[in-house]
């Protein structure tokens, strides 16, 4: 029997039998057949750890160019209109999509992604995936006429 392919990316892959993802590190793999309570949760935003350093290099910048240049004001203002927004761009991380589940009676996150569409078609990959692993092996049970 063929293995049957829900989904494959570069970053998820949802079969039959088996979900994988491939975060930065090692790839987690789960059978299917072991999860339970799957959800889908949105974590908020957060502030990137480096961006209050970078907000605070830009003001050490800024200072430093007011004392040692000979008319500053010019200069010190265009640095600022250009790294104000660069920092506050920087500053938060968008907000991700996680797919939540039970794995052998552990809470583990699944799955992981800023970008909504290509989680959309992780999570209903998996729900597919899901769906026919709890089939009968006879299909719905239906008799044919």
């Amino acid at each position: 029997m063929r293995t049957r392919i829900y989904y494959r990316g570069p970053d998820a892959l949802v079969s039959d039998d088996q979900f994988v993802w491939h975060p930065t590190t090692a790839p987690l793999v789960f059978a299917i057949s072991d999860l339970r309570n799957v959800g889908l949760v949105q974590a908020p935003s957060r502030i990137r750890p480096y961006a209050p350093a970078l907000a605070v290099a830009a003001l050490a910048i800024a200072a430093a160019g007011w004392t040692l240049l000979p008319d500053p004001t010019v200069y010190v203002l265009v640095f600022l209109g250009l790294a104000i927004p660069g920092v506050a761009m920087m500053w938060r991380e968008r907000g991700r999509w996680e797919l939540h589940a039970q794995y052998r009676g552990t809470a583990v996150v699944l799955y992981s992604s800023p970008n909504a569409r290509v989680f959309n078609q992780v999570s209903r990959a998996l729900r597919r995936a899901m769906e026919d692993t709890r089939r009968t092996p006879w299909g719905y049970g239906l008799a044919a006429a």
